[in-house]
């Protein structure tokens, strides 16, 4: 049985591993098409341009699994004004491959503005805004978008807008994984709020994919508190302890009563993983006071959920249930992540007099150390 416990061993460090700390996560762009009674539409694109200019799509999780992993690097560091330049060439690429249609008539789009933030903390990708704008004819019943898979995953959503009666009013998002055109947006029914089966299914995905694939922090953490122990009570204490906190902190995000800078987050996110790996080989019994530091640990992780909730928007009307919805989401991934593990570890080896030796102390190990260098790696010296 020796041998088995140690394949599954380097195949658990192998996964611990795969995403280097310095990668960025290849994130979907999110994109709003803004609709304006008064005759024409705008489209703001929130992307990277570093990922568009090296062809780094969906098919990547992170950069350094791209071939072109060194050229974005070097665009990573450019000034805006310098990135801008480099980006001049795309532009007419970029408006032959992307679609607009209104009641199934194409139409011509016109790159408006590009907005480009200067270089900041290496750990978060730079998101720029690319803003297209065209005219609308005023009995337009419906539209279509298209953004190329070659350009990576997307979200998108209408909004539209009156003012001069001060009326705006969004659509649900669709999320395009897939090189296709969205479904129809219909403009007679935006105005109308989406169902509440819509809003609850987006949301829950979101959560889910904020776990599975993108989130390689959480993933990492939870890991740490299955390693510590296979038996489903201690497990159920930690991970209740953690999903608590970081409710409350997404809740008291959202609703902008706590928020820390991303400076801040990051590197003590990444050191409440080397904690909990750490632990996992000096202490053999859970204590109260573990609970508490894994309760402290999920306030944080709460933050980071936030801010990628904040980047996908909140609907006015159904604030509560979508906040819900992503909470839910979040949980099932991270149950995933656990069913996952006892799976392929816990079923089998859990109870072996060999589990810890071979496996909770060499993983935790692992987790450990790659915590540790994430933390080096998000200092902003």
């Amino acid at each position: 049985m020796l041998v088995p416990a140690r394949l599954l061993l380097a195949l658990l460090i192998a996964l611990l591993v795969v995403r280097p700390a310095g990668a960025d996560i290849v994130k979907p762009a999110l994109i709003e098409i803004n609709v304006f009674a008064e005759g024409f539409v705008r489209i703001e694109i929130r992307a990277s341009i570093e990922a568009l200019l090296t062809g780094i799509d969906g098919r990547y999780l992170d950069t350094t699994q791209a071939p072109t992993a060194e050229a974005y690097d070097r665009f990573r560091v450019l000034q805006a004004a310098e990135l801008e330049r480099a980006f001049a060439p795309f532009r007419s690429r970029l408006l032959d491959e992307l679609g607009l249609w209104l009641d199934g008539e194409p139409a011509e789009l016109a790159i408006s503005e590009v907005r480009i933030p200067p270089p900041g903390y290496t750990k978060v990708p730079r998101t720029s805004l690319i803003v297209l704008e065209t005219q609308i004819p005023s009995d337009t019943r419906e539209l279509v978008w298209y953004y190329p898979s070659s350009f990576g995953d997307h979200a998108v959503r209408v909004r539209q807008v009156d003012t001069g009666e001060q009326r705006w009013h969004w659509s649900t998002w669709q999320w395009i994984r897939e090189d296709r055109p969205s479904q129809p947006f219909s403009l007679d029914q935006v105005f109308h709020r989406p169902s509440l089966t819509e809003t609850i299914g987006t949301y829950m995905l979101a959560g889910f994919d904020h776990i599975i694939p993108n989130g390689t922090d959480h993933i990492l953490f939870v890991l740490g508190l299955f390693l510590f122990s296979t038996q489903l009570r201690p497990l159920l204490w930690q991970v209740t302890m953690f999903t608590i906190a970081h409710s409350i902190t997404l809740t008291l995000a959202m609703i902008e009563l706590a928020s820390l800078p991303a400076h801040l987050v990051e590197p003590l996110i990444a050191l409440s993983i080397v904690y909990v790996g750490v632990e996992n080989i000096w202490r053999r019994r859970l204590r109260g006071s573990r609970l508490w530091l894994v309760f402290a640990f999920g306030l944080l992780h709460g933050l980071g959920f936030a801010s990628m909730l904040s980047d996908f928007g909140m609907p006015d009307d159904r604030f509560a249930i979508a906040l819900i919805s992503f909470n839910v989401g979040v949980e099932l991934g991270q149950l995933a992540v656990i069913g996952a593990a006892f799976a392929t570890l816990g079923r089998w080896f859990g109870k072996q007099q060999y589990y810890r030796q071979w496996i909770a102390t060499p993983g935790s190990l692992a987790i450990a150390a790659t915590g540790l260098y994430w933390a080096w790696e998000r200092i902003p010296w």
